[in-house]
């Protein structure tokens, strides 16, 4: 049976009766970023097209003042010591500042989140580099620095270009834990089956040719475009080539067929 819960989520986590301890296989969150920015719900007339009423759904921005309550309840209830002192540790160095607002909205989540995971079970926290880094240090102290597991990048979008003043943002974080190593893990389940004869339309198109054996390939354009490169300059079958590997590189892979 499926259950949706509606309402602030440390609600319901704090509800023991629907909540038990150990009781939830796996975790995934995609909380708000810290973003400073405000986020709507669009609502959709009957054809599909985007209506123009919208409802304000919340402002990506924490202040001290809504979070203070929270935080000093967290203090003064929470049962893991190390935690606590960390908290106050960052309390103490971002002082009232929005980050910290945003820290003390998340720990209490994270530490109840902690709690109805079962042995078995995993958490996979999305973020952005914002604040990924304070929450991978409250992550630790929550579930243990022992138990991260990997700090998975998703590129959101294609870099662009012409950036004068820093490189693109364009990438956000999964930060992934295991409650204990007792933590299942499907080997296989990240594997996407393959068959080379049931292929996207993309990946079709581009490997279009066989060799004799049947097998996909496609051609690519080896030659490089700058032709100031001596180290990349040699003959091949007659001809100089600018190449876009060094020469004993070129040998080797065409000798194997390359």
């Amino acid at each position: 049976m499926k259950r949706l819960y509606f309402g602030d989520n440390l609600k319901w986590l704090s509800d023991r009766k629907e909540f038990p301890d150990a009781s939830v296989d796996l975790v995934y969150l995609d909380p708000p970023f810290n973003s400073n920015a405000d986020y709507n719900v669009l609502f959709r007339e009957p054809s599909g097209q985007v209506s123009q009423a919208q409802f304000h759904a919340f402002t990506d921005t924490w202040s001290w003042a809504d979070a203070a309550d929270t935080y000093h309840q967290f203090i003064d209830t929470c049962p893991n010591v190390a935690v606590v002192e960390f908290m106050e540790a960052l309390h103490s160095f971002l002082k009232h500042s929005p980050m910290m607002a945003y820290l003390a909205m998340m720990a209490p989540r994270l530490v109840e989140l902690r709690r109805v995971l079962k042995p078995t079970g995993s958490l996979y926290l999305h973020c952005d580099p914002t604040a990924s880094h304070y929450l991978r240090m409250v992550l630790d102290g929550i579930f243990g620095g022992e138990n991260f597991r990997n700090e998975i990048v998703w590129k959101r979008t294609t870099a662009k270009t012409l950036m004068t003043r820093r490189l693109p943002s364009n990438h956000d974080l999964l930060l992934a834990y295991q409650k204990t190593d007792e933590a299942f893990w499907d080997a296989g389940a990240i594997f996407t089956p393959y068959d080379p004869d049931d292929l996207d339309e993309k990946t079709d198109k581009k490997y279009s040719f066989r060799d004799p054996d049947g097998r996909r390939y496609t051609l690519g354009d080896l030659t490089n475009p700058n032709r100031n490169r001596p180290n990349l300059t040699y003959d091949f079958l007659g001809i100089t080539r600018f190449g876009a590997g060094q020469k004993n590189g070129w040998k080797r892979h065409t000798k194997q067929g390359w």
